[in-house]
């Protein structure tokens, strides 16, 4: 059944939770030590190098011991991966070649993927991540935050939260090669009958990505009772998606019109300083370097109420101590066009603000699906087997000591 909800009348606890509706998650990676995930890759083989050579209490400073992880740690490889599995001070084993991660929103870094250096890897995560999958990233609740409340990567996501209670991680697909979609059982078949058109698993994703809003229990994700205005946000929610994908999954990678292109118009320098933002020239000064037209809109994309441009900028200028400080020298050149990629997926995002505060509007002023509604369909409550990770081993995976793990 339908309902006139208003979240400015304080009906928001009707809307149903992004966790009823993607009810597997997992909480964020927690690396444990700085130097494991780094903006270029050949770091991290230099650091390898370092903490591989160094013995005895220097490997262990190095290191950065928890109580998780020692370099006289065993662990089991990651699914996929081909690592040492016993200590690390006893056989560092060959270097792994470093994986491609979502360092938190909007954040493309590098990581080791050596379990025997990651205090909370998730194993489950690296088993489903694959050509097909698609994680949905809840971004930890700041109050008064304009922000979005999630954000959607095809790589795989540590989780970090830039502010606030880190959220959790939610793959699209719970087994990999894109099957049995992470929805609550019933759901694609319920909006299918409501709305007269079919419902996907990325259809659904994309009206999450479009509608979802921060609440201090989660992404609320009002659904709406009429199809018109569902395949409205999903359009949009699609768009957001094929930018937050940057090329993956088959789309193409996002550009600006022409005229509107960020371009480097003065060298960004080896050692570039400070960042700053000209709102009058729409430049973006780097040091004595300077790119331009950069939009207001991509200078004051926040998440979590801190600026992402500023972010990044402050994660490859500043100083890290033991092995994270060890780094390229000055400004490589690839880091500049990275930079001018993410100016160009934040402006565009911003761009799109104006037509997802709409969608919100036309929201707030029409029937919704409760979560009362979805408890009579059978949709709610999901079986607690929903919330578990899916058996999805199809061979036997290295313990420690190169034991078989036992599952």
């Amino acid at each position: 059944m339908a309902a006139r909800v208003a979240a400015g009348a304080g009906g928001s606890d009707a809307f149903p939770l992004l966790d009823d509706l993607m009810p597997w998650s997992v909480r964020p990676l927690r690396p444990g030590r700085p130097w494991v995930t780094a903006p270029d890759a050949s770091s991290l083989r230099a650091r390898w190098d370092l903490l591989a050579r160094a013995e005895g209490a220097e490997q262990e400073r190095l290191f950065q011991p928890s109580r998780s992880r020692t370099p006289l740690t065993p662990a089991a490889a990651l699914p996929g991966r081909s690592t040492g599995t016993s200590a690390f001070a006893r056989d560092p084993g060959p270097y792994p070649e470093p994986v491609r991660i979502a360092h938190g929103p909007f954040d493309e870094q590098w990581l080791i993927p050596d379990h025997r250096l990651l205090d909370a890897a998730r194993p489950e995560l690296w088993r489903v991540a694959d050509g097909h999958q698609v994680f949905a990233v809840e971004h930890g609740y700041v109050p008064q935050d304009g922000g979005p409340a999630l954000s959607a990567t095809a790589l795989l996501p540590d989780g970090y939260s830039p502010a606030g209670r880190p959220g959790r991680i939610r793959p699209l697909y719970r087994r990999p090669g894109g099957l049995e979609p992470n929805l609550a059982p019933g759901l694609t078949a319920e909006l299918t009958a409501r709305y007269g058109m079919p419902v996907t698993a990325g259809s659904v994703l994309a009206w999450v990505l479009a509608a979802a809003r921060p609440s201090p229990t989660g992404p609320l994700v009002p659904l709406p009772a009429d199809g018109a205005l569902w395949e409205r946000g999903v359009e949009l929610g699609q768009e957001l998606l094929r930018l937050q994908l940057r090329g993956a999954r088959g789309g193409e990678r996002p550009r600006l019109p022409g005229g509107r292109r960020p371009y480097v118009r003065a060298a960004i320098p080896p050692g570039p300083g400070g960042l700053r933002y000209d709102a009058e020239e729409e430049t973006l000064v780097v040091g004595e370097g300077r790119v331009s037209p950069v939009p207001s809109g991509a200078w004051e994309f926040r998440v979590g109420g801190v600026r992402m441009l500023e972010l990044w900028f402050g994660r490859r200028t500043a100083a890290g101590e033991g092995l994270a400080a060890v780094g390229p020298r000055g400004w490589p050149q690839e880091r500049t066009s990275e930079l001018l990629e993410l100016i160009t997926v934040l402006a565009l995002l911003a761009d799109a603000r104006p037509r997802q505060r709409e969608l919100w509007e036309r929201l707030d002023g029409t029937e919704v699906l409760t979560r009362d509604g979805l408890h009579r369909a059978g949709v709610l409550p999901v079986p607690a087997s929903a919330r578990l990770p899916a058996s999805v081993l199809d061979h036997q995976e290295e313990g420690p000591e190169g034991q078989f793990a036992l599952l």
